[in-house]
C-alpha cells in the first residue's frame, strides 16, 4: 500500500510538472500581447501599437482566457478593462517582461564588439604576472572590453568551459576532448624547489632522480601540475612520498621554505625567500599552456577578438 501511494504521488508529481511546462509554453508567446491590451484598454489600439491584426489580437486574448479559465477583461464595446483577476494577472507578467528585457540588453550589451564580455578562465599560477600582462596588452586596442575573470585548476575550468560559464580558458595540460578545441601556446619548464638549507641547495642543475629519498609537497589530485608531478617522477623511475597536498603554488613554496619538502613547481612571479629553485636535467621537467574553448559553439565578437589575441602569441605567452 506505502509504495502504490509513494508511486501515485510521483505520477502526481510528474503532471504537475509536465501541466506547468506545458501552460509555460502555451501562455509565454502571448503575454507581450495581454500587456499591450491592457495597457491601451483598446484592442484595436493595442493592435496597431503592436503591429498585429485586429482579429488576431482578439482572438489570442480569448484562447488566453479560455486556457487560464479566467476572465481578464471587461469588454466595453470596442473598449476593455481588467478584472481584478486581470490586474493580478497584469502585474506578474509586466515582471516577467521586464526580466526579459532586462536579459535581452544583458547579452546585447555582453556581444558588443566595443564594449562586450569575456568569460575567461585561467590556471592560479598565471594570475599574478602572465594574464595581467595580456589583458594590459589586449586592452590597448580594445580599451573597452569587460572580463570576468575566474581562476582554478584545470578541470574545474574545463567542467565550467562545458557548462557555458567560460568562453576561453588558459590551462595545462592541454586538453585532448572531442567536445573542445585547444591549441597549444607555449612551454614553462619546471623546477626542484627546495628549502635553502637543504643537502641540494648549493647546486644548480639536477636529475630527478636524485630526489628520490626526498619528501614532496604537491598540489591535490586532480590538478594538473600534480599529474605532472607524478608523470615526471615515474619517468626518473620512483614514486614520490608526499607529506602535504594543497590547492596553490606559492603555499607549495612557503611549505618547501619551512623545510617541509621539496616541490616540482613553475617559476614564482616574484623571487621567494627560503628556497632555492634547482634546474632539472632529466627527465624533460616542463608543462604545455594552452587556450581551450568549447566546439562548435559561436563566439561573439569580443570572445572572437580575445581567441585572435592570445593565438597570437604562440611561443610568446610567458615572461622570459
Amino acid at each position: 500500500m506505502a509504495h502504490e501511494l509513494r508511486s501515485r504521488s510521483r505520477l502526481s508529481q510528474t503532471s504537475d510538472t509536465r501541466d506547468t511546462t506545458d501552460m509555460s509554453r502555451l501562455l509565454a508567446p502571448r503575454l507581450a500581447h495581454f500587456a499591450g491590451v491592457a495597457r491601451t484598454e483598446h484592442v484595436t489600439r493595442a493592435a496597431q501599437e503592436m503591429q498585429v491584426p485586429q482579429s488576431t489580437l482578439s482572438r489570442a486574448m480569448v484562447r488566453l482566457e479560455q486556457d487560464l479559465g479566467v476572465d481578464l477583461f471587461a469588454r466595453h464595446g470596442r473598449t476593455v478593462s481588467l478584472t481584478p483577476a486581470g490586474r493580478t494577472f497584469l502585474a506578474s507578467v509586466e515582471r516577467a517582461l521586464a526580466e526579459i528585457e532586462r536579459a535581452a540588453d544583458e547579452v546585447r550589451a555582453d556581444a558588443d564588439p566595443a564594449t562586450g564580455k569575456v568569460a575567461f578562465g585561467f590556471l592560479h599560477t598565471m594570475g599574478a604576472e602572465t594574464v595581467p600582462g595580456l589583458l594590459h596588452a589586449f586592452r590597448a586596442d580594445h580599451p573597452r572590453i569587460r572580463f570576468s575573470l575566474v581562476q582554478n585548476y584545470g578541470e574545474a575550468m574545463l567542467e565550467r568551459l562545458r557548462a557555458g560559464e567560460l568562453d576561453l580558458c588558459l590551462t595545462s595540460p592541454v586538453p585532448d576532448a572531442p567536445d573542445l578545441v585547444a591549441r597549444r601556446l607555449d612551454e614553462q619548464k619546471l623546477r626542484l624547489v627546495v628549502p635553502l638549507d637543504h643537502r641540494l641547495a648549493g647546486r644548480r642543475r639536477i636529475r630527478l632522480a636524485e630526489a628520490a629519498d626526498e619528501t614532496f609537497v604537491t598540489l591535490e589530485p586532480g590538478y594538473g601540475l600534480r599529474r605532472i608531478t607524478d608523470d615526471l617522477c615515474a619517468q626518473a623511475g620512483f614514486k614520490p612520498r608526499i607529506a602535504f597536498e594543497g590547492e596553490e603554488a606559492e603555499t607549495l613554496r612557503g611549505l618547501v621554505a619551512a623545510g617541509l619538502g621539496v616541490a616540482l613547481l613553475p617559476p614564482p612571479a616574484f623571487p621567494r625567500p627560503g628556497v632555492v629553485e634547482l634546474t632539472v636535467t632529466a627527465p624533460k621537467a616542463a608543462r604545455e599552456i594552452g587556450v581551450a574553448w568549447l566546439a562548435g559553439r559561436p563566439d561573439t565578437p569580443p570572445v572572437t577578438a580575445f581567441k585572435k589575441f592570445l593565438l597570437s602569441k604562440r611561443g610568446n605567452l610567458l615572461p622570459t
